[in-house]
């Protein structure tokens, strides 16, 4: 992509409704994007199909899950699993006998990873029988979910496959320091991505983050030709980050945070995407603001763009709805502290030399610097020190509220989409959250500690 193309209008869904089936293509797990867009599939009355990535037993051999993991993981979704394990990835795939990658990373040093090689052909090999492995498993799947989906009803693939970080030690250490590491603990991340260990890594992550989105639209080519020959539609979307456009110096500008690594395989999701639309097939990629998850933790720093979604709610026609986002983000903060405080750290922050080579599109994903690495985790920590419990951040609220509407508008995009790659800016996520939560005629309520903008608005 030259330059991010973002979604402008709130649409309301007008293909999907009760009977129709919403595939999660991608396990359930803890806090996430997908519980938004569930929730509007939900909504409309669809039926609900997951899918599992399986679980790995005590000798490494991929299973379904157990009766009692089904029924868990079915009461999370709120809907049907096929239970056919469908891990992607191939770190933990070998030969018989052989060495797992993550096996081959797991003899690595901190001392030597930088210069260790390792045999391409033989990490093909084992890329090759988790591709078949997949593959294989994926078409057990879809035998299954066809027998699920009558002649003429809508269908909607949601694709959430993410990840693919081997669980080496010596990466954990290494990934530390690029992620969390400043002064002396500092690591550039073009060290890593130089090595054959960095090369692994971003193999892996394509092979999870976007080849898996390539084989789900190919794999239910049966499906969708013969529900759109009965009259239904078919859709895909997929979960993309390239960076978001927030609030700058009162405009919105494009910014990413550094260093994301996935970044690589979210542009080859993005890749994917454009081959299916130029096919016929509507497969979008929607680019949302980054939140806070399980996953997304260990990159500190990755939270501080939401603090300015915050803004974009008063900018965007806020109202006592928004006004109350304010007082609950600042009931989190310890005694002596304001959102005034936190937001000047964020646009210090924006506003250094530092930061402004970041902000070039075209360069998307730079690698970390110094400087870069310690105003970015320095501001992180120094913010998380202005809160009350540093369990429960301000970033956490306004996580959950991002989750909200990016389920809004993509569910409401996907009756008509308007192209392969959107990004879901702050401007449009506000508009979504004040249009869905302000009363546009209801009498005016007193607000106890307004912001001053509300109370002069």
């Amino acid at each position: 992509m030259e330059q991010p193309i973002a979604l402008e209008n709130i649409s309301e869904n007008t293909v999907f409704r009760k009977g129709d089936v919403f595939v999660l293509f991608g396990e359930l797990f803890g806090r996430g994007y997908a519980t938004g867009l569930l929730d509007q599939a939900r909504k409309a009355g669809m039926q609900i199909v997951g899918i599992t990535v399986g679980r790995r037993d005590e000798n490494n051999a991929l299973r379904a899950l157990t009766v009692d993991e089904l029924s868990e993981a079915e009461a999370r979704l709120g809907g049907t699993i096929i239970n056919i394990p469908l891990m992607a990835g191939f770190d933990l795939d070998a030969p018989a006998d052989g060495p797992t990658p993550t096996d081959l990373l797991a003899g690595m040093t901190l001392e030597s990873w930088e210069h260790d090689k390792l045999d391409w052909d033989y990490i093909e090999r084992c890329q090759a029988l988790a591709t078949a492995r997949f593959t294989n498993a994926l078409s057990q799947v879809m035998a299954i979910l066809d027998g699920m989906v009558a002649d003429g009803r809508n269908v909607f693939f949601a694709h959430t496959m993410a990840g693919g970080i081997p669980k080496a030690k010596v990466f954990l250490v290494i990934a530390n320091k690029i992620y969390k590491g400043t002064g002396s603990r500092h690591m550039s991340s073009q060290a890593l991505l130089d090595s054959d260990m960095g090369k692994l890594i971003l193999r892996n992550f394509d092979e999870v983050s976007a080849n898996t989105f390539r084989h789900l639209i190919e794999f239910s080519t049966a499906i969708r030709e013969r529900v759109e020959a009965s009259g239904g539609q078919v859709r895909y979307t997929a979960y993309g980050y390239h960076g978001t456009g927030i609030l700058i110096d009162g405009e919105y500008r494009w910014q990413t945070y550094t260093n994301y690594t996935q970044g690589y395989a979210k542009m080859r999701l993005e890749g994917i995407a454009q081959d299916a639309w130029a096919m016929g097939i509507k497969a979008t990629v929607y680019n949302c603001p980054e939140i806070r998850t399980n996953s997304s933790d260990v990159f500190t720093g990755i939270e501080l763009p939401l603090i300015p979604l915050l803004l974009a709610l008063k900018k965007e026609n806020g109202g006592h709805w928004a006004a109350e986002q304010w007082q609950a983000c600042e009931a989190l903060l310890a005694d002596g502290f304001t959102l005034d405080d936190v937001i000047g750290k964020i646009q210090d922050l924006q506003a250094s030399e530092v930061m402004i080579p970041f902000y070039d599109f075209s360069a998307w994903p730079m690698p970390n610097s110094q400087a870069q690495a310690d105003l970015t985790i320095g501001t992180s920590h120094e913010i998380t020190g202005m809160h009350r419990d540093n369990k429960v951040m301000i970033s956490d609220l306004l996580s959950a509220l991002v989750v909200e509407a990016t389920g809004q508008l993509i569910f409401g995009a996907s009756s008509s989409p308007s192209g392969p790659v959107r990004w879901l800016n702050h401007d449009i996520v506000a508009r979504s959250l004040n249009a869905s939560h302000e009363e546009p005629e209801a009498p005016a309520r007193s607000v106890t500690h307004a912001p001053s903008w509300l109370e002069t608005a």
